[in-house]
């Protein structure tokens, strides 16, 4: 008599979205090579796409449905076991690394700079994450467009994809900024590698 064996699929610990074409979705899977699938396809570490919309992607993950955006990173529940917190970013057009994340739990975008030497975020980004500069350090902070008044601060919690640090060296701009930048105060803290146009950050400490 014959059994029918049930098949085993492995279940992925970080997903990224590294782009959409044709209505298929490129997929980066526990930091792997990228995977092209079409809607209702499922990788073999059990990622299931649901549907492309534009430049967002819902996938199926330990039985969640989840969206992601272009860049955009989701750990799965088991990644709390699955050893070091690990998040991936996919290079955009100009070649920079940016991601969506969180300061003190309100949402911000990053942008990796690895020349600069702390977190740099802008006047208005942190008070939307309750920054208190009142007993904050001011001092002088050479730019690109010249030297600008700051605030050296300590954040409670900085949040990038799966990762999470606590108490992370920053500067508060006097000016806004487009962006936050992700500097050395945060990546010192994570292994760094780069493959292609993927940068997979690994937390060491």
């Amino acid at each position: 008599m014959l059994c029918a064996l049930p098949a085993f699929v492995a279940q992925a610990a970080d997903v990224s979205l590294a782009g959409v074409f044709g209505g298929k979705a490129v997929l980066v899977v526990d930091g792997g090579s990228p995977r092209t699938l079409a809607p209702g396809a499922r990788s073999p570490e059990g990622v299931k796409l649901l549907s492309v919309e534009g430049d967002i992607a819902w996938v199926e993950i330990d039985d969640r449905r989840v969206k992601l955006r272009i860049g955009e990173n989701v750990a799965s529940s088991r990644s709390a076991n699955a050893g070091p917190a690990t998040v991936n970013l996919n290079a955009d057009a100009q070649g920079h690394f940016a991601a969506e994340g969180s300061i003190n739990g309100a949402p911000v975008r990053f942008l990796v700079d690895t020349g600069a030497t702390v977190i740099a975020m802008g006047r208005t980004d942190a008070k939307r994450a309750s920054v208190n500069l009142a007993r904050a350090t001011p001092v002088t902070v050479q730019t690109a467009n010249g030297v600008v008044r700051a605030w050296r601060v300590r954040l409670n919690s900085v949040k990038v994809g799966s990762v999470t640090l606590s108490d992370v060296e920053a500067a508060v701009m006097e000016t806004d900024m487009p962006q936050v930048l992700l500097g050395m105060s945060f990546l010192n803290r994570m292994d760094m590698q780069r493959n292609g146009q993927i940068m997979t950050l690994r937390q060491r400490f």
